[in-house]
């Protein structure tokens, strides 16, 4: 069996450090040098949930309550289908749809506010076939071989979910890093229309505008990306980028700052450190040259 280095996870799913550091603090993920494609799939869960705004601690406390209420399932990532429902969990397993923490079976066309809160549970056999197919896309990605297969995989996510935030990203990069930076905007707008509290979908959105010139709409997109996820350290490390490019050094100063708090070990602290001395010292000199 493949084995995926914590690089390989990060690359694949278009997740930070901090936010796979986080979900493993959780207890929601393995801690491990490498891992499995069994691993990959259930970081995806979890990747998807979390995108959703469901709270770490609600998905721990579910998949606890998964567990005592079937027994002997280990998994319930990957034994049983999980979907959120508002700021819930919910899972399908043996053609049965519950919420564990609260105990109580779903029906499967739930109507509008009659579950848990005001959100639309979808037909569940069709989430099982998306989830199915945008699982097979992330594996088709670990090879570059693959990606033309990896984007009629992510295109048939579509064809099922236009709404499919996810799959927009994962087809947007592909098309990001082919170069294709109309196609991969496209897809990432789509993202941010499909799910507007989506951090993710704006800070890959901020990486093609950025990439095309657009410095000033790149930095519009950080910025709501930090908005909605204010320890996105990656977000403020390209902002702080897109800051100095635009000659504002003052507005991308604070973002160093706080890059380094979130990651003060990593390859780019250096950078980081190095840009806040040099910006440091230009005010210096200009608060000297202002006094004589």
């Amino acid at each position: 069996m493949n084995r995926y280095s914590r690089a390989d996870v990060l690359r694949l799913l278009h997740i930070t450090a901090s936010q796979l550091a986080g979900w493993q603090r959780a207890g929601l993920v393995p801690v491990a040098d490498t891992f499995t494609w069994y691993d990959l799939l259930q970081f995806t869960k979890v990747r998807d949930l979390r995108a959703k705004r469901v709270r770490p601690a609600v998905i721990r406390e579910s998949l606890k309550a998964m567990q005592k209420q079937v027994a002997g399932m280990e998994n319930p990532l990957l034994e049983a289908s999980a979907y959120n429902v508002g700021s819930r969990v919910a899972f399908r397993h043996q053609g049965r749809s519950v919420e564990p923490i609260a105990g109580q079976f779903l029906m499967e066309f739930a109507p509008v506010g009659t579950v848990v809160s005001a959100t639309k549970v979808k037909p569940i056999a069709r989430l099982e076939t998306v989830s199915e197919l945008f699982s097979h896309g992330v594996s088709l990605e670990g090879d570059p071989n693959t990606h033309d297969e990896a984007i009629r995989t992510y295109v048939q996510v579509l064809e099922l979910d236009p709404d499919h935030a996810p799959a927009h990203i994962n087809l947007g990069t592909l098309y990001y890093n082919r170069q294709d930076f109309v196609s991969a905007e496209e897809h990432y707008r789509q993202a941010v229309a499909s799910d507007p509290r989506y951090a993710l979908a704006y800070f890959d959105l901020g990486n093609v505008l950025d990439e095309t010139g657009r410095i000033a709409e790149a930095v519009a997109a950080y910025n709501t990306a930090i908005r909605l996820a204010p320890t996105y350290a990656d977000a403020h490390y390209n902002l702080a980028l897109a800051y100095g490019r635009l000659r504002q050094l003052r507005q991308a100063l604070p973002h160093w700052k706080i890059y380094l708090k979130l990651d003060s070990t990593g390859p780019w602290a250096v950078h980081a450190r190095n840009q806040i001395a040099r910006i440091l010292e230009a005010d210096t000199l200009k608060i000297v040259y202002k006094r004589q």
